[in-house]
This record gives C-alpha cells, sequence and structure tokens, in this order.
C-alpha cells in the first residue's frame, strides 16, 4: 500500500538514536528519548492560499529534517512506523 499525504502534510521516518554516549557507556532503552530527526518519506503538494494558488513545499522525500519532540501523529504504515505531520511542525533540514 501506498501513502500520499495531502496538502502540507509530510510523512517522517525517524531516524534511530545513539545506542552509547560519547563515554561508550550503554543507554538502556527506558531511558533513551524519542528522536527529534528523521527522514522524509514522502510530500503533500503544498497548501493553497486564499485565492487557490499552490504554495510549493520546501522539502521533498529523501530530506533529513529536525523537528519537535511532540510533533505528528504516530501511524503504522506497511508495519513500519512513521510520523504524518505539517510542514511547520519541520523545525529545519540537516544537511
Amino acid at each position: 500500500m501506498s501513502f500520499t499525504p495531502l496538502h502540507d502534510r509530510v510523512v517522517v521516518r525517524r531516524l534511530e538514536s545513539e545506542e552509547k554516549t560519547a563515554g561508550g557507556l550503554i543507554i538502556p532503552d527506558s531511558a533513551k528519548e524519542k528522536p527529534a530527526e528523521g527522514e522524509v518519506v514522502s510530500v503533500g503538494a503544498g497548501a493553497r492560499d486564499e485565492s487557490g494558488t499552490r504554495i510549493p513545499m520546501d522539502i521533498k522525500a529523501g530530506d533529513k529534517v529536525l523537528f519537535g519532540k511532540w510533533s505528528g501523529t504516530e501511524v503504522k504504515i506497511n508495519d513500519e512506523d512513521l510520523l504524518i505531520m505539517k510542514e511547520s511542525d519541520v523545525l529545519g533540514i540537516l544537511s
């Protein structure tokens, strides 16, 4: 099944966080925070302004992005945990 978000929404796959600290200590799963970095899987066509003109998206599939800790809605598509969020929830693109 394929999924295409509508309007100004993006589908993001979380990137896994580090298993060890800089000093080499292993972090248990219960102490890990959810990562706030992800890879964009797909994007909508963009929102429309008051006159009906489509506003193009600044984000494209494949971009690595940083988003807010509580951003998005968690969904499961094809047995994969993904996030759906508005483009405005994305804080920036990582290069």
